[in-house]
């Protein structure tokens, strides 16, 4: 069954894949369907009124299956094109006063630092981070983030699924500490939407960013923003375009639009949202989001398990992971690079992380028992050849 599943997924068929948590294999389905998008506009305009016609109700069928992974209404769904921009939409739109303060965790993307760092910069708001790496293996992230929150704080920036270490973290109660001191809470989905079954209104976050491209398995460039109806009143654009207004008879700006297209700016690649539709009907071919993320776990585990039993080899979390990421470390960290460089020679595709030193595998639904027992085989030789006791 999932291998005739795995055959509407060319990249699969030549080599072994262990890098979804960067970008996903794309179905040709999907694929397909980006072409004959693209192909139809361009015989009916591209720009006309049998043109628009025909893209508007794509727009929102395509925002309408964005909206059913994340079980909320369309409404609350702005489309952008990557996890980095919905946290600048987020994070920029925010009314920030001088001496507000800005919670991080000490594993957030690079990106999300640096749009931080800036905020920091400009509007003199106090930027921190939080130690929640140090509760990978002891110790509760809910404390640590509860213990970091001040009275002043506006807004906690943190990762569902850290990208680094692959740790899981607790959003519905990280979510209750948040409320309780009236601090705003932005999530990084990069890691969690296509791997976790998710309920946002259950869970009860402010702003939900997430991505198409990685395990979802959809093109580049289409992502999107869930914000909650009550933050949205917090929230105001900052890139501004036709899409997020209402004009006057005039055609001039009136306000904005009432729900998440409010955050939109202009033109979009139609065809790319097209195309991530389709790849979320493929992967709905194969279970329900649960069925796919117990499968995703039962492979994390069993590729954790045959780690452990490796000379040399240390993995970062001492229990079975709860995500899709598997990271570990060589007593020789140095030779981090030189074992993905030599597994993409075997054409195991893997990446080292800095910080921590470390090489991140990007365990799917999709992965076969073999292709993991053939990872490890090709690190154990690996190790021979290079490590020695």
């Amino acid at each position: 069954m999932l291998h005739h599943h795995r055959s509407q997924f060319p990249a699969l068929a030549n080599k072994i894949y262990f890098n979804y948590g960067g970008q996903g294999p794309m179905p040709q389905g999907a694929m397909d369907a980006i072409t004959q998008a693209q192909a139809y506009i361009q015989e009916i305009g591209p720009f006309g009124y049998e043109a628009y016609r025909w893209i508007a109700p794509q727009k929102e069928a395509s925002r309408s299956a964005i909206a059913s992974v994340l079980n909320v209404d369309k409404e609350t769904i702005t489309l952008t094109d990557n996890v980095t921009t919905g946290c600048n939409i987020a994070m920029w739109g925010l009314p920030w006063q001088a001496g507000d303060h800005l919670l991080l965790s000490d594993c957030e993307h690079p990106g999300v630092i640096a749009i931080a760092q800036e905020i920091s910069r400009r509007f003199a708001v106090d930027v921190t981070s939080c130690p929640v790496s140090d509760t990978l293996n002891a110790g509760n992230p809910v404390d640590i983030i509860t213990e970091n929150l001040r009275p002043n704080t506006r807004l906690v920036v943190l990762s569902h699924v850290f990208w680094n270490t692959g740790q899981v973290l607790a959003l519905d109660k990280i979510s209750d500490v948040c409320k309780r001191n009236n601090s705003l809470l932005l999530v990084d989905a990069a890691q969690s939407f296509g791997v976790l079954p998710l309920d946002l209104t259950d869970l009860e976050v402010d702003f939900y960013a997430f991505t198409g491209h990685k395990w979802l398995c959809g093109p580049a460039g289409v992502g999107g923003l869930y914000v909650n109806k009550a933050a949205r009143e917090h929230l105001q654009p900052t890139f501004i375009g036709l899409n997020g207004l209402i004009l006057d008879s005039q055609g001039q700006p009136a306000n904005w639009l009432p729900d998440g297209r409010r955050y939109e700016v202009s033109t979009i690649a139609t065809p790319l949202y097209v195309g991530l539709k389709e790849a979320i009907a493929i992967h709905d071919q194969w279970g329900t989001a649960k069925d796919r993320y117990q499968q995703i776990c039962n492979s994390s585990q069993y590729l954790w398990e045959k780690l452990t039993q490796l000379a040399h080899v240390n993995c970062l979390k001492n229990s079975p992971p709860e995500s899709g990421l598997v990271s570990f470390q060589l007593t020789n960290h140095q030779l981090h690079m030189q074992l993905v460089q030599f597994l993409e020679s075997q054409k195991i595709l893997t990446r080292t992380i800095a910080n921590p030193s470390c090489i991140r595998l990007s365990v799917h639904y999709l992965t076969l028992e073999s292709e993991i027992d053939q990872l490890v085989a090709a690190i154990a030789d690996f190790c021979q050849h290079h490590l020695h006791n």
